[in-house]
């Protein structure tokens, strides 16, 4: 960090399992989630919440501006789905889908944003995957193509 520069930005990471199978079970996730955690941390971002569920992810985190999002990311899966195949968890090989969403918030929204990433089992009891999506992408006012999200199939 330079002399003189300050900075507070939260990032709230979305991504799913490539062809969104539903591979990281409630036995995996708390160690999966963890180990993301880790990556985050190692890279001088502040963790804050990972959870999801079996087909995606969302993760929270305060952001250092030195690495880029897409960087993070990449680390992020990369990294993961290392780990998830030396541990040989599941038959075949586990891997992300490619994409993901970045949305920023303010210091002032975390307690909301946090609650709903937490919440995600009672969440997605009323809804899909890519209604949530959707929703998200709609309250930031992203203009989206449906042939470039997620490959949803439902």
């Amino acid at each position: 960090m330079k002399s003189g520069v300050f900075t507070q930005l939260y990032i709230h990471l979305v991504f799913a399992v490539k062809y969104r199978e539903y591979l990281i079970h409630k036995k995996l996730s708390d160690e999966v989630y963890k180990y993301i955690s880790g990556i985050i941390t190692n890279q001088k971002h502040k963790s804050i919440i990972v959870n999801g569920m079996p087909d995606h992810i969302h993760i929270l985190f305060g952001l250092n501006p030195v690495i880029s999002i897409s960087d993070t990311v990449r680390d992020i899966k990369r990294s993961s789905s290392l780990f998830i195949n030396e541990k040989k968890w599941l038959t075949g090989t586990f891997a992300w889908q490619e994409g993901y969403g970045a949305f920023s918030y303010g210091k002032s929204q975390l307690d909301d944003i946090y609650k709903y990433i937490a919440n995600q089992e009672q969440h997605h009891s009323k809804r899909t995957f890519k209604h949530e999506y959707i929703e998200i992408l709609k309250k930031f006012e992203i203009e989206y193509d449906e042939k470039f999200l997620f490959d949803f199939f439902e």
